[in-house]
């Protein structure tokens, strides 16, 4: 009995009967987990978790506007409508639904969304920043200034250079 046989491991089970792990596995389990664990594939996860959130919450504000609307006149239906002989009626509420989702989405997300972006860019708007030109004219009049023997005072070095 042989007391050099070490345990199996992973590589021992993927082997083939010649002994040779199988081509490509480890390649492909790889580029598997760098799919799994790359950026993007959590943000697009995210982002669809989020839509799907927000589109119950669309759908339910749509549903009180069909209800306000069929307290005037009747929430639409057009199920039974035929032209030429087809039945468009499906089509027709679905294009009146995606008109209604269209103009909430617009006129209660994006409309004020893009209002307050405006809002914030106006405040961050700052002080222009010194150009390299304006540095040098300032470098030059210091410079003129300590020959003749008289100083002056220096530009903010915080101030942003352009």
């Amino acid at each position: 009995m042989s007391t050099n046989n070490p345990q199996p491991n992973r590589n021992d089970r993927l082997r083939g009967a010649g002994g040779a792990l199988a081509k490509g596995t480890g390649d492909t389990l790889n580029g598997f987990k760098n799919f799994l664990l790359r950026g993007n594939l959590v943000e697009l996860a995210t982002a669809v978790i989020i839509g799907t959130a927000f589109t119950a919450v669309v759908k339910s504000f749509t549903d009180i506007l069909w209800q306000i609307i069929g307290k005037f006149g009747g929430v639409p239906d057009f199920t039974n409508k035929l032209v030429w002989g087809l039945s468009v009626g499906a089509f027709l509420s679905a294009v009146l639904s995606f008109l209604l989702i269209a103009a909430v989405l617009y006129f209660l997300v994006i409309t004020p969304y893009n209002r307050a972006r405006a809002l914030n860019s106006q405040k961050e708007e700052a002080e222009p920043a010194v150009t390299s030109e304006d540095l040098l004219t300032e470098i030059r009049d210091i410079l003129r200034e300590q020959q003749n023997g008289t100083s002056t005072t220096v530009t903010d070095p915080t101030r942003p250079i352009a």
